[in-house]
């Protein structure tokens, strides 16, 4: 079971629809302050079924949704899809290659909840995902790295080089 994509539609700062797609093995959201790396990880939290909505920076769902710019106008309701890969039929009882789960909320606060599009309830998520040990809580976020650009490239250098050099092989003439 892999992540393969996420799609977020009025949710806080995504005015317009984003997809995000997963097909590398190790993927980095990076931006400057204040372009919605926080509010990816936290879209990815609340469609896997999180409460809590100071957790999420809000105090209202209706908080959640996009309220408008100088160029868009505010919108009625915020979604957020992710897609799991379901090829190994890593969730029991469904028996479809992918698993796309949904949640959208409305400005009166009322949510909504899919998976593969057929209605369901917040409760019907939780248990799906706890059958694979993940939920709100239980995903992995590696780093929020937030530093000057030189320590930033450096570290960013030494990565790559040490993936680089873990995958290369050698060969001798």
């Amino acid at each position: 079971m892999t992540l393969k994509r996420l799609e977020i539609n009025g949710f806080k700062s995504f005015g317009r629809k984003a997809v995000l797609l997963f097909d590398a093995p190790i993927t980095a959201v990076v931006g400057p302050n204040g372009s919605g790396k926080s509010n990816v990880a936290e879209a990815f939290r609340w469609v896997l079924g999180e409460q809590s909505l100071k957790s999420l920076r809000g105090k209202k769902g209706e908080d959640l949704i996009f309220n408008g710019s100088s160029s868009l106008g505010r919108l009625s309701r915020a979604s957020v899809s992710v897609t799991f890969d379901n090829s190994k039929r890593a969730f029991a009882g469904i028996d479809f290659d992918e698993v796309n789960i949904t949640r959208e909320v409305f400005r009166d606060g009322t949510n909504e909840y899919s998976i593969n599009n057929s209605k369901v309830r917040l409760k019907d998520i939780l248990a799906l995902l706890a059958g694979i040990s993940l939920g709100s809580s239980g995903h992995h976020i590696i780093c929020l790295l937030y530093t000057s650009p030189s320590p930033r490239d450096s570290w960013a250098s030494r990565m790559t080089s040490s993936a680089w050099n873990k995958n290369k092989t050698k060969t001798y003439t």
